[in-house]
Formats: C-alpha cells, structure tokens, sequence
C-alpha cells in the first residue's frame, strides 16, 4: 500500500504524518511526504531555511533544500522501513496533489496548515483535495485521536454510491478487529411538515439490517447499526453522534443518492470534515468504480 502525505511543515501537517505511520503499520504500507513549492516572490517568506532570493530563484536548489528538511521532520514521525523518499513539486498545493494521486492508494492529509486557515473555511487545500482526487482521503484535525482504529463509524443512505466506502471500513475493521458502528440519518429536514411520518423509521431500519447483513455479517457480535431522526441536516446529526458516542474513524461516501456533482457546496462529507475533530476516510465512488 501506497500513501501519500502532503507536508507543510507546520505541527498540524506533522500529525498527519503520524497517523499516516500508524496505518501503515496497520496495512504493511509505505509513506511518501509531499510538498508543492509555489515560487512567487521573496515576499513570500521561503519556507526553505531563510535563503537569500537569489538562492529562492534557483529552484534546484529550492527542491534540494525543501527535500533534506522534509526527509528530516519525515524521519522524526515515521518509521525508517515504511518512509519513502519524498516528493517536491511547484505549483499550485491542491491541484498538485489531486495530479499525483493516482499513484497512491491512499491520501491522509491535515485539515489546515501553516496558514492558519481554519477548517471552516471554504477553498482550503484539504477540500479541494476532498473534492477532486482519484484516491481516498483521510482527513485528521489536531485533535483527531485515531488510535488504533478501534472504533469506525460507517454511514450509508441506502445509495449505491454509498456502498464503495465499505470495502475500506471493512478492510481496516479485519487489520484491527475494530468495533463498526453503522449508522443512517432520517433527515426530516429533508421532508415537508406532513411528510413526516415516523413510521419511515420502522422501514430504514428493515432496511438498515439488510444492509449490514448484505455487506457486515462478518462482523456478528462487533456491530452495531441505528437510524438517526435528526430535524437538520445529516452532518449536523453525525457531528451529534460522534461527540456522545466518540470513534476514531468515520467512513463516508462523497457522493450520495442525490447524485449531485460534489463540487456543489452543501455536501454530507465537506461539512462532517469541516465540523468534527474525528479522523474523515472519503472515499470518492465514480473514481472507484473507473478503476
């Protein structure tokens, strides 16, 4: 398995770095630290050890600076046999990112880094990359305490889109033994005052029960699954959940039966990722079923 981590060099970057050590433990992986390099002045204040502009113009020597320093914070946070030799790029971060992706099996990244950009905020590289890439992203804010992936938050909308994310839940649940909950949300934030009938409950829970038969028996006796009435919207009844009953992993589709292009604001996943502290693993479903 092959993961890749985009590195700023800030502290929030680094945690990324950390997780990204211990899943590769997990899965037998290699890690490669990223960094894209955007030379636009020397106002810019080089990231690469306080150069001189006339050095921050030669972008060889740029590459080769940027390279020892990553290789260095890279070696402090993860283990020797799993790091592989890291990647500079120029250009612009996110777009950067997406374009290496298809090489990797996996993207774990920080939601914010050396800008200060907070997680609300949106055209943040970590959404763009959420957004556009061809692989999964894992997603970790500072406080994001993954542990050993014990326990994982699956959700699903009953859509076929949905489903792709299961395959990685299940694969990470067999390397650790974790604990699945599966969960769906009955928004009736969704539906107009007299449509909302509670007996739909009664039906996403048949339903709910099929779905982790179909897809989780292997798990008998280490899942759980429940339907969540929620009077909002669907990430605000996740954000909900996740902070009364605390997991180390949310797995989530990007796309969902709406069918809407993700680029549209307002997606389930974009603001689970902007609003919890937990670990995010999207997984983009039409760039899995290309492959």
């Amino acid at each position: 398995m092959n993961i890749l981590v985009p590195v700023d060099f800030s502290e929030l970057s680094e945690k990324a770095l950390e997780v990204a050590n211990s899943f590769a433990k997990l899965m037998d992986g290699k890690v490669t630290p990223f960094y894209s390099h955007i030379p636009i002045s020397e106002l810019d204040e080089p990231y690469a050890l306080g150069m001189s502009s006339q050095v921050y113009q030669d972008f060889e020597q740029v590459e080769n600076n940027l390279s020892e320093r990553l290789e260095s914070i890279s070696s402090e946070k993860v283990d020797a046999k799993r790091l592989n030799k890291p990647i500079i790029s120029m250009g612009n971060p996110a777009q950067s990112i997406v374009d290496a992706s298809p090489d990797y099996d996996y993207i774990i990244m920080s939601t914010h880094g050396r800008t200060g950009f907070t997680r609300f905020l949106l055209g943040s590289v970590a959404e763009k990359v959420l957004r556009l890439s061809h692989t999964p992203v894992l997603v970790v804010e500072d406080k994001s305490d993954v542990g050993n992936f014990k326990k994982i938050l699956v959700t699903t909308d009953f859509s076929d889109n949905a489903t792709v994310a299961f395959p990685h839940a299940i694969r990470i649940a067999e390397k650790t033994g974790a604990e699945i909950n599966l969960i769906h949300i009955l928004s009736f934030d969704q539906f107009e005052k007299g449509e909302q009938d509670r007996s739909l409950k009664l039906i996403r829970d048949d339903r709910l029960r099929l779905v982790e038969k179909e897809h989780f028996h292997k798990f008998k006796g280490n899942i759980t699954s429940e339907v969540i009435i929620s009077q909002g919207s669907p990430h605000e009844a996740i954000f909900k959940y996740v902070k009364e009953n605390p997991v180390n992993l949310i797995v989530m589709s990007t796309v969902g039966r709406t069918g809407l292009n993700y680029l549209m604001l307002g997606s389930t996943t974009a603001n689970v990722v902007r609003h919890v502290e937990t670990a995010v693993l999207s997984v983009n479903p039409r760039m899995e079923k290309e492959k």
